[in-house]
Parts: structure tokens; C-alpha cells; sequence
């Protein structure tokens, strides 16, 4: 499949650029993939999307702002992560309102009414968001390895977190060997470490665009963004929530209380898997994402737009691999 990577210009209320990847057949149902923090579109393997568009969907892949190709702030404040999360909020220089607000003027831009939303990590929140903002553009959500932006769950584990501390990078080389042990130590135990792929990943992504601050300044958006766990309970819509038994980066517990709060929602857990994708699980994950883009589009007989008054599926918990 031969993809081209693009950019929209002028893109949502901020007017910003968008560099993304359309995959599959442009008549099938959209799906919009949402990346997470530090991680590019290709942060979404391509093997993965090659999966999805398999099961009859189209995909959408993008840079969020601050990420890849897409417009960064180098002007803006210097983020202060510590200080956020210790209350102040001062150097934020945007919320996931704002980088939901880019998603959908992607939408706008590519000529879609609504699209299935798929959000990793930040963007399951992100995803979520736009679920709660823009419920109109948004016919089905799948949160993946994320939470509900609660403090007391989804929290990291910190010897995880220590094992990735020290002196900041200098060189090419030492990024990219500071990001694969990042995603050695933040994945899935239960399966095989492809270091080779996450080497390539990583070269790549440190060739298409290098920014420290750019994701401490998506860090700080999603701190500033608070809890929304009252707003999710608020939704209406096809959602599914998949998440690691054993994610080290976003407990298990962030993905249970998402499910929770949606009204209705599945919930797929994994027993070993962490904060990443695991090629094994690929084409398990690829077949939860796409029956429920397949399930949405028949019970609403392919139109687009989400309404509260339509009812769905009812949603249960799923166990994925006991």
C-alpha cells in the first residue's frame, strides 16, 4: 500500500498546520488514530494500520501539535511540568480542548463530518475530549492504555519511572537509545521486545522532528485539563476501552475507571501486556477497534453524526487472553 504524507493548513480555531496519512479505501468508514505524548503518527505501527484497514475501515494518522510536522510553539511559556503537577498552572499553553479542537478541524479539513476515534495513551484523552466537546464528530470512541485524567487512578509506576531517569540526551545517537529503552522498560512483558522496530521508530521519529519541550508542553495541556470523570459519564456513544493488565506507564486502573464512567462501555484487558503494542496482539486489537466501527455504522445504518436519542449496543466487560 503506497501512503502519502500531507499537511492542512489553517487547520481548527488556532489556524495551525496538520501533517498526516490517509490509509485504505477512501469509501470505507474513517477512523481517526490519536497519538499519545512524545510519539509521532508512526508511533502507530505501520504494520498495526495495515491490520485495521485489512478489516474494510479507513485511517487517518497525524502529528498532534507540538509533535512531528505539525505547527510547534516555540515561543510559548516555558512548561513547567513540576509545578503543574504541584497546582500551578502558569505555563501551560494549551489544553486537550485545544488539541481536540485540532482533531476536528482536521476532520474539516479532509471534508468529514464525524469520523471513529481511536486515542493512545494522551490520545485516549484527547479522543475522549472530543467525545465530550464535539459529540456530533465523534460516532464511536476507543480508549486505548489511557484514563480519565483522576489523579488517583491511571497513576505510573515509579520504579519504571526511575529506571528512565537521567542527564538529558545530546545526540542523535543518545536519543534514540534513550527513547527504545524508554519503550523496553514501559512495555509489554508478556511479549517479545522488537527492538530492531522500536530502534527504527525511533530514528525516525528523531529525523522527522526533535522537541523536549514540545511534549513537556503536551504534558502540562494534559494536567491542566483536570478530571474528567463527570463528563464522561455525560456521553452517549459506542465506546470501547482496551488496556495492559500489566502497563506500567497508565495502571490498569485508569482504563477500568474510563469504562466505568462511560455509560455502557467495553472493556478489553490483556493480561502482559504494558504501554505499547505488541505485534502479537495486533491483530486482536485491530478485530476489538474495527466490530465496534462495523457494529456502529450498521446500527445506525452508515449516517454520520452521534445522537444521544439513538440507543446502542450495551456494553460489558471483556477479558481479552485470560
Amino acid at each position: 500500500m503506497t501512503v502519502t504524507e500531507e499537511k492542512a493548513v489553517n487547520v481548527g480555531p488556532a489556524g495551525i498546520e496538520v501533517a498526516y496519512e490517509r490509509w485504505g479505501d477512501g469509501q470505507a468508514p474513517p477512523v481517526l488514530l490519536v497519538m499519545g505524548i512524545a510519539l509521532q503518527m508512526h508511533g502507530w505501527p505501520d504494520g498495526f494500520c495495515a491490520e485495521l484497514t485489512g478489516r474494510g475501515v479507513q485511517l487517518i494518522r497525524f502529528d498532534n501539535r507540538d509533535a512531528g510536522l505539525s505547527s510547534h510553539f516555540p515561543d510559548a511559556p516555558v512548561p513547567d511540568v513540576p509545578a503543574a503537577l504541584a497546582g500551578d498552572l502558569s505555563s501551560a499553553s494549551y489544553t486537550l480542548s485545544d488539541m481536540a479542537a485540532d482533531a476536528v478541524g482536521l476532520l474539516d479539513a479532509l471534508g468529514l463530518d464525524s469520523a471513529h476515534v481511536v486515542g493512545l495513551s494522551l490520545g485516549g484523552a484527547i479522543a475522549q475530549t472530543m467525545a465530550i466537546e464535539h459529540p456530533g464528530r465523534v460516532r464511536s470512541l476507543t480508549s486505548l492504555m489511557s484514563t480519565t485524567g483522576d489523579r488517583t487512578v491511571g497513576l505510573p509506576d515509579t520504579a519504571a519511572l526511575s529506571a528512565l531517569a537521567g542527564p538529558p540526551p545530546k545526540s542523535r545517537e543518545e536519543v534514540v537509545d534513550r527513547t527504545v529503552n524508554a519503550v523496553r522498560v514501559l512495555g509489554s512483558p508478556g511479549y517479545a521486545f522488537d527492538e530492531a522496530a522500536a530502534r527504527e521508530r525511533a530514528a525516525r521519529a528523531f529525523d522527522r522532528s526533535y522537541d523536549p519541550l514540545g511534549v513537556a508542553r503536551q504534558a502540562v495541556a494534559s494536567v491542566a485539563s483536570g478530571d474528567r470523570t463527570a463528563l464522561l459519564r455525560s456521553l452517549r456513544l459506542p465506546t470501547l476501552v482496551i488496556h495492559g493488565a500489566d502497563d506500567p506507564m497508565c495502571d490498569v486502573s485508569g482504563g477500568r475507571a474510563t469504562a466505568e464512567a462511560v455509560p455502557g462501555a467495553e472493556l478489553a484487558v490483556f493480561p502482559g501486556m504494558g504501554h505499547d503494542l505488541p505485534r502479537d496482539l495486533w491483530p486482536e486489537i485491530a478485530a476489538l477497534i474495527t466490530d465496534l466501527v462495523h457494529r456502529t455504522e450498521a446500527s445506525r445504518g452508515g449516517r454520520w453524526g452521534v445522537s444521544s436519542e439513538e440507543p446502542h449496543r450495551p456494553g460489558g466487560t471483556v477479558t481479552a487472553r485470560p
